[in-house]
């Protein structure tokens, strides 16, 4: 019964609204139904890197994997990374707006709920360093792997692969840095409980982060690896 009161007098103090366009809603955190569609939706991409390709191309991988295929089997991403879809997640991530992160997942699980294909087995949040997670205080990754373990109905694991060195922020290096600066980042904990799992992070550039947590299961005996990013960034090319 507090409770009940607590939350009458909560949404009437701070009533939903929209997180872009600020207009009330019955529920929140929400987008309306107006701002949602003026989403960058990401409707043609690789299939194995997620990079984005023109809508009118009828390849279904880009010209680089299919010179150099990624340690992946396949990436799902859902928005183009521009805006607004930067603000949300900068938002999430370095302001911690922890609110944002069921709202960016639920997007991605729909799009991942409209597949045929199995689903994985497994999913594995990109993993934070342990300095870095304390001095943010969350891992934006695990909490989207979270809320979309808990909406596709598949199994979570954010202890099985860790960070064992800092690295410099991605977004700060040059590209033919980055690879670099994540080879040898990660490591396994233990014994990889399934053979088709799904990489989890909020933004792919490059996909050198994802492709070396990649080639870490894969030896560990992974036989189907996924990643699933909210957004891809690069333009059609």
């Amino acid at each position: 019964m507090v409770y009940k009161i607590a939350r009458m007098l909560d949404l009437l103090l701070f009533p939903p609204h929209c997180r872009l366009c600020g207009v009330r809603l019955p529920s929140g955190p929400a987008l309306c139904k107006g701002c949602r569609g003026d989403l960058p939706w990401l409707t043609s991409a690789c299939r194995l890197c997620g990079h984005p390709l023109p809508e009118s191309t009828a390849e279904l991988h880009c010209g680089r994997c299919q010179q150099h295929p990624p340690a992946c089997d396949a990436t799902t991403a859902v928005l183009h990374y521009q805006a607004p879809v930067d603000y949300l997640i900068q938002r999430l991530k370095f302001s911690g707006e922890l609110s944002l992160g069921p709202l960016l997942a639920d997007l991605l699980a729909a799009r991942i709920s409209e597949r045929i294909a199995p689903l994985p087995e497994l999913i594995i949040p990109v993993p934070l360093h342990p300095a870095r997670l304390r001095e943010r205080g969350f891992n934006q990754a695990t909490q989207l792997a979270r809320r979309l373990g808990s909406r596709l109905g598949i199994a979570l694991d954010y202890r099985v692969c860790r960070r064992q060195r800092q690295t410099e922020p991605q977004s700060l290096l040059p590209v033919g840095e980055r690879r670099r600066n994540v080879r040898n980042a990660f490591t396994l904990t233990g014994r990889l409980p399934a053979s088709h799992v799904a990489i989890v992070d909020d933004v792919m550039t490059t996909g050198h982060t994802t492709g070396e947590l990649a080639r870490l299961l894969r030896r560990a005996g992974a036989q189907r690896i996924e990643v699933w990013v909210i957004a891809r960034a690069g333009q059609n090319r």
